[in-house]
């Protein structure tokens, strides 16, 4: 039996209320696929040993370094290399990204606060 497709977005506003809550779409190897709305500021942080890379599924999205900023709209891509310190905000309303890192990424890095998610949930498939 073939594996069973999702549509990212659809379960995304079906399953995702919060902001800056991350949800695996996939494990694939030692990565996990997540997926997660944007809201209008997170902590700034760094991941000293895992690269990080976005890609915008819906709306604008900001990353910040200390020396400037990267926009992304949809369709756009970044990595975020390991030990960067940077801060994802939104400039469209809950705009959706996808993120890719190792397997157990904390979202917040380095830096522990109250956005802080140790065991997000699987995005689910319809039905």
């Amino acid at each position: 039996m073939p594996p069973n497709k999702l549509n990212i977005l659809e379960q995304v506003d079906a399953q995702i209320t919060q902001v800056f809550d991350p949800h695996i779409v996939a494990d694939v190897n030692d990565a996990q696929v997540k997926v997660a709305k944007f809201g209008p500021q997170f902590d700034w942080h760094s991941h000293p040993s895992e690269d990080e890379a976005f890609f915008v599924l819906r709306g604008r999205v900001a990353i910040d370094f200390r020396d400037g900023t990267v926009e992304l709209g949809q369709g756009e891509f970044l990595c975020v290399l390991r030990s960067m310190e940077h801060r994802p905000r939104a400039l469209t309303p809950e705009p959706v990204v996808i993120m890719v890192e190792p397997a157990g990424t904390l979202n917040t890095g380095d830096a522990d606060s109250a956005l802080t998610v140790a065991n997000p949930k699987y995005l689910q498939a319809e039905g």
